[in-house]
């Protein structure tokens, strides 16, 4: 089998019942931070889908509430460990469209996550991990697929404490979900 270069942009998740795919916008920098890839309306370019300018091209912009339940989360790694620690680009990008996704109930501890890499990109080394990092379930080689013990669940949503207010204003529905998540209660005490 000769190993391939992985396409630029991963697919992150896919509604039950949908042929769809999703993929997170860039760095959740607008309120519709995600694009919807329907297969149906591509017209045959799968493949330039699959890369980020074309998923940005393709894709059509849609708020993170209105995407559904999402069955299956493929993300892009740089290098992978197989107990599931990874590396992404180091934004932390896609642990925060999975906090996202887990805070609006769209996906849970159960929903896989799995990731395509070369052989080379599994590390002997260990990968450090935080407490918002998400673990994956699955690593997929051309030559193997490693199923990744599981430790402890998946992180259950974002943690408020580590976004600075400028991260807070550049990601508007991170922004959105933060103030009403903190909106003072409207009780008035007697």
């Amino acid at each position: 089998m000769q190993p391939r270069r992985p396409p630029a942009r991963r697919t992150p998740g896919r509604p039950p019942g949908r042929q769809d795919g999703l993929d997170g916008g860039p760095r959740l920098r607008t309120e519709r931070c995600f694009l919807r890839l329907d297969p149906r309306t591509l017209g045959g370019k799968l493949a330039q889908a699959a890369t980020i300018k074309g998923a940005t091209a393709l894709g059509v912009p849609v708020v993170p509430n209105a995407i559904g339940r999402i069955d299956l989360i493929v993300a892009g790694s740089v290098a992978v460990h197989p107990t599931g620690a990874r590396l992404g680009k180091g934004g932390g990008y896609s642990d925060l469209e999975f906090a996202l996704a887990r805070a609006l109930g769209l996906v849970d501890d159960d929903t896989p996550v799995v990731t395509t890499v070369h052989e080379l990109q599994v590390l002997d080394e260990a990968i450090p991990m935080t407490e918002h990092d998400v673990r994956l379930d699955l690593i997929v080689t051309p030559e193997r697929v490693i199923r990744t013990p599981r430790r402890q669940p998946k992180p259950a949503g974002i943690f408020w404490e580590k976004l600075s207010e400028e991260e807070l204003a550049a990601m508007p529905a991170l922004a959105k979900l933060h103030r009403r998540a903190h909106k003072p209660s409207s009780r008035r005490r007697a």
